[in-house]
């Protein structure tokens, strides 16, 4: 009887994957997956006023602030470590228009606060959103026309605007969330073409028409005021369409590609980072952080370790970076100063 034989026939165990298990010490030894405040990027909302802060009702823990306010916010952060914000604008309804005229204004909420920003904390990084809605009566993405149809490439030479007066402002990154097609390679020709080839762009590339941004529509007041979105963000049911427009938007200059919501769409964050070596961003959306903001609330869960394991989860799928309303709290929780 050969030794092989002798053990096939005792009770002895040669493979036990429990003993890397056995201590704290041991399992953050091997551990595969790691989240560091270095994966976060910082969602924030400014509104026009001063000395005001309120709280999104669907979004507990999160404001509207002016931009007084929101300038400590930020170096708040930027002190937790955190090294980039995604700055998102509360339009009056008075400056909104069907034609979003006001998001290209070089004095406008967007870029007043880019350049404040700059200013007063100059090294963090500032990403700045490239999409109609915010600046529309009828709070869709794009231009609509008289049947309601979105007009693809009327819309993107209004993003190129935009994003050209963002950039004079300071922005580190454009990011256009409006999934029109070509949007990508039009911004950077134009950024190039006017000298700002150092400006990011960060391609809400895979942006699924999702059930989950209610929350955030809510603070923007951006609800389209007809119809839905379906015929610019993607089908959720509907997976090669996202390899296809991550490998569009790569083609046209993106530096960053994104998914867009997170957890319902881990999948297709495996999928493209088995396609690219583009650094990959995952949006951990409003709803996904109102309803673990909700069940803590009633006591069901531990909000804490839901936090931590729902934002390793978008590590261990393939994300290099995680947009989160939780930044704040997980840098605190790392640093092990969360109360």
């Amino acid at each position: 009887m050969t030794v092989q034989d002798s053990l096939m026939k005792t009770d002895i165990l040669l493979h036990r994957p429990r003993r890397l298990r056995r201590t704290a010490a041991l399992r953050r030894m091997v551990r595969e997956t790691t989240l560091s405040v270095n994966d976060l990027i910082y969602p924030l909302f400014v509104m026009e006023g001063e000395g005001q802060k309120v709280e999104i009702s669907s979004m507990p823990g999160c404001y509207r602030h002016t931009l007084d306010l929101l300038l400590p916010e930020i170096q708040q952060a930027f002190d937790l470590g955190i090294n980039a914000i995604a700055l998102f604008p509360v339009i009056s309804e008075l400056l909104k228009d069907e034609t979003g005229t006001e998001s290209y204004n070089p004095d406008g909420l967007v870029q007043r606060t880019v350049k404040a920003i700059k200013q007063a904390v100059p090294d963090i990084v500032v990403i700045t959103d490239i999409a109609l809605d915010p600046f529309t009566t009828h709070g869709h993405d794009g231009l609509v026309d008289d049947q309601g149809t979105i007009l693809n490439d009327p819309t993107v030479e209004i993003l190129v605007k935009m994003a050209l007066t963002q950039a004079e402002a300071g922005a580190d990154f454009v990011a256009p969330s409006d999934m029109m097609d070509g949007r990508v390679g039009a911004i950077r020709r134009a950024l190039d073409a006017a000298g700002y080839i150092n400006v990011g762009i960060l391609a809400y590339s895979a942006k699924y028409a999702s059930a989950y941004y209610g929350p955030f529509r809510d603070a923007l007041d951006s609800t389209p005021k007809f119809g839905d979105k379906k015929t610019y963000q993607m089908d959720a049911a509907n997976a090669r369409e996202a390899l296809k427009e991550v490998s569009l938007d790569i083609a046209e200059g993106a530096d960053i590609v994104m998914v867009k919501p997170a957890l319902a769409y881990l999948d297709i964050i495996h999928r493209i980072r088995n396609t690219t070596q583009l650094p990959i961003a995952a949006y951990n959306v409003s709803g996904e952080y109102a309803m673990i903001k909700a069940a803590a609330q009633m006591g069901w869960i531990d909000e804490k370790k839901i936090i931590l394991e729902s934002l390793t989860s978008m590590k261990r799928a393939g994300a290099d970076l995680i947009l989160t309303y939780f930044a704040k709290e997980v840098a605190l929780i790392l640093s092990g100063n969360y109360i």
